[in-house]
């Protein structure tokens, strides 16, 4: 499996796209602006997409998913069901942030464990509370990466200011979810460069206790 990166909207959010470099088959992942930028990102390697995976309901990660959906003709999956609120809130929360958006529910919410197959890989689910309540980040163990929404950086980790935010959880989900895979997994965060595990844990400074 294979991660393309195309930051968007005004957040400079990554809205990574995964794809199986066998079938060619591709997930979008929170895309949360500018479709036609996404859409053209996949064009040029022949991306095939299945599905919508978001991994939690703030604006910059979902504010989109419903238009791409729509285009492509395709379901969206996730987050967890604790993020309903925020998903309820989507055309406030654009309107707020200059993001053009609807509200939606999505064909299924995601729990701890469900499995995603995409082509000859297999993305695990973690619920990962914290940034949101509803956050769950996708593991592929075959390849050892990643996709951490906004849970945790390179050298910081998610805020926890916003509605129903938990620092005490956030750290928790970090502990035994993203610590608990082996130091050379990378990590693709929401925003900014990617990174592993065994960076993190070596240099975080919100981890020297984990």
């Amino acid at each position: 499996m294979k991660v393309l990166e195309t930051p968007i909207s005004p957040f400079q959010q990554n809205a990574p796209v995964v794809f199986c470099e066998k079938t060619n088959q591709c997930i979008f992942i929170d895309p949360g602006d500018e479709v036609e930028k996404i859409i053209a990102s996949i064009e040029k390697y022949d991306l095939k997409p299945i599905s919508i995976v978001l991994t939690h309901g703030h604006i910059d990660h979902a504010g989109a998913a419903l238009k791409l959906s729509n285009l492509k003709n395709l379901e969206i999956i996730g987050p967890h069901k604790d993020d309903k609120f925020l998903l309820d809130s989507l055309e406030t929360q654009g309107q707020i942030f200059g993001i053009q958006s609807k509200c939606f529910e999505p064909k299924r919410w995601l729990e701890e464990g469900d499995l995603i197959q995409l082509g000859n890989d297999v993305l695990e689910v973690y619920h990962c509370p914290g940034h949101t309540p509803g956050h769950i980040i996708l593991v592929s163990h075959k390849s050892k990466i990643i996709i951490a929404g906004d849970v945790i950086f390179r050298g910081s980790i998610g805020r926890t200011d916003f509605p129903r935010g938990n620092h005490k959880q956030l750290l928790e989900s970090i502990k035994y979810k993203v610590l608990s895979c082996n130091d050379d997994y990378c990590i693709y965060s929401g925003h900014g460069p990617a990174t592993s595990v065994g960076l993190e844990r070596k240099t975080n400074p919100f981890l020297v206790d984990a």
